[in-house]
C-alpha cells in the first residue's frame, strides 16, 4: 500500500478569490491508515481530497503518493493512472445495471479475463455482505446497499488509497452507525489507505486512526482521535469536536506543578502545569472544559456554588446547564440515575486533568457560555 504527501500545498477558486480553498497544507497520511479530513461545510476537506484524486490542480506545492510526484502547478497525473478508488456522497451507481455488472464495470475496463473477474467480484462482494445480490438492480436495495456496491466497485480493482466523500450522509442514523463498524472492518481487512471526508466529529472518531481537522483552508491539527478531542491544538478544535464548555477563567497560582485556575467567584481546578505552558501564570485565560469532566453534588455534600437552570433526560444521560456563582452557565453530563431539581443549589467540581487552556481572547464571543 501507499502513503500521500502532501507538502506546502493551496488552492484558490478563480484568480479574485480573497480567501484560499486550501491554504499551505502539509500533511502526511501512512500506509494502512484510515485518516478522516474532519472540518465544518466549506472549510476546504472536499477540495482536498480532489486534489488528491487529480480532478484539480494545485495553485502552489505538491502532492506525492509514495516517492512518485502525481501533483504540481505544472503537472497533474490523470485520476485513472493515480492507483486510487472514489467513493461519492450520492452512490453513483448505474441505475440499469446490476449489482454485478456494476461492481464488475472497472474489470472488464481493464481486460480481465471473464473467470479471474467473477472471482474476484464474488470475493469483493462477500467482503461488504452483499453476496446472493448480484442479480438485483439498485432499484431493489435499500441505500445501505446501494452504498456497499459504490464501495465494491471502488474495492474490488484492488486500489492501493481508496477516496471517500462523506459516502454515509444519505443514511440514516441507525444504518450510519452500522456502515461505520463494516467501514473500518474493510479497511483493516484489505488493508487499503482511506482518505474519508466529513463534517461529522462522531464518524470521524468512531473511523479513524488520524484525523486532520481543517478549518478556512487550513490545517488545524492532525492526530489521533484522542489527542484531537482531549488535548485541542487550540480554540477551532476543542469548539469543533463535540460539546465543550468555552468559559474565561483566571490563573490564581502555580505551584507544585499544577495551575489553581478559578471559574466564576469560587470555582477552583487543579490543572496541571504543562496545560498553561508559555501562558503567564497569573491573569485571564480561556479554558476548554468538556460536559462529562464536570460532577455535581447536592448542596449538602459541599459548598453550594452553582444553580441548576435547565435538564434534559436523554436516556443514557442527563444533560444540565448550570449557573455558576459570579461566572457563565457551563454544560453538564451526569448518570441517569443522578437527579437534581431545576433551581436547586448544587456543588460542582471539574476534572482539571482533562482541561484545555488556551491564551484569553477578548474576541471571542464562545467564552461567555456552553457551547453546544
Amino acid at each position: 500500500m501507499t502513503s500521500v504527501t502532501i507538502n506546502n500545498v493551496s488552492k484558490s477558486y478563480g484568480a479574485k478569490s480573497d480567501v484560499p480553498a486550501v491554504s499551505d497544507l502539509n500533511l502526511n497520511i501512512r500506509d494502512n491508515s484510515f485518516v478522516t479530513l474532519l472540518g465544518p461545510s466549506g472549510c476546504g476537506k472536499t477540495t482536498t481530497l480532489r486534489l488528491i484524486a487529480g480532478y484539480m490542480s494545485p495553485d502552489t506545492g505538491t502532492i506525492h503518493v509514495g516517492d512518485k510526484l502525481v501533483s504540481s502547478k505544472d503537472k497533474v497525473i490523470l485520476p485513472e493512472h493515480r492507483g486510487m478508488g472514489m467513493v461519492f456522497q450520492n452512490y453513483a451507481v448505474w441505475p440499469h445495471k446490476t449489482v454485478f455488472e456494476n461492481v464488475v464495470f472497472g474489470l472488464r475496463i481493464r481486460k480481465v479475463p471473464t473467470a479471474k473477474a467473477r472471482e474476484m467480484v464474488d470475493t469483493t462482494l462477500a467482503l461488504v455482505g452483499l453476496t446472493g445480490y448480484e442479480k438485483r438492480f439498485p432499484s431493489e436495495l435499500s441505500g445501505g446497499q446501494q452504498q456497499r456496491v459504490a464501495l465494491a466497485r471502488s474495492i474490488v480493482v484492488e486500489p492501493e488509497i481508496l477516496l471517500l466523500d462523506e459516502p454515509l450522509s444519505n443514511l440514516d442514523a441507525k444504518l450510519r452507525e452500522h456502515m461505520r463498524t463494516e467501514l473500518k472492518q474493510i479497511q483493516r481487512r484489505t488493508g487499503i489507505t482511506f482518505i474519508y471526508v466529513t463534517h461529522d466529529q462522531a464518524e470521524a472518531l468512531a473511523l479513524s486512526d488520524h484525523i486532520a481537522v481543517i478549518n478556512n483552508g487550513k490545517l488545524q491539527q492532525f492526530g489521533t482521535p484522542e489527542e484531537v478531542y482531549s488535548r485541542p491544538a487550540n480554540r477551532v478544535v476543542a469548539d469543533f469536536m463535540g460539546n465543550v464548555n468555552l468559559v474565561r477563567a483566571r490563573i490564581m497560582s502555580n505551584a507544585n506543578g499544577k495551575n489553581t485556575i478559578r471559574i466564576g467567584d469560587s470555582l477552583d481546578i487543579e490543572t496541571p502545569e504543562a496545560a498553561a505552558k508559555g501562558l503567564s501564570t497569573q491573569g485571564d485565560v480561556d479554558i476548554a472544559v468538556r460536559p462529562e469532566d464536570i460532577m455535581l453534588s447536592g448542596s449538602g455534600t459541599t459548598a453550594a456554588n452553582a444553580t441548576v437552570k435547565d435538564r434534559t433526560f436523554l436516556g443514557n444521560f442527563n444533560e444540565y446547564y448550570v449557573a455558576i456563582a459570579g461566572g457563565p452557565v457551563m454544560r453538564v453530563q451526569t448518570h441517569p440515575k443522578q437527579v437534581f431539581e431545576v433551581g436547586s443549589a448544587v456543588g460542582i467540581t471539574v476534572d482539571g486533568s482533562h482541561v484545555s487552556v488556551f491564551a484569553h481572547d477578548p474576541a471571542s464571543k464562545k467564552m461567555a457560555h456552553a457551547s453546544a
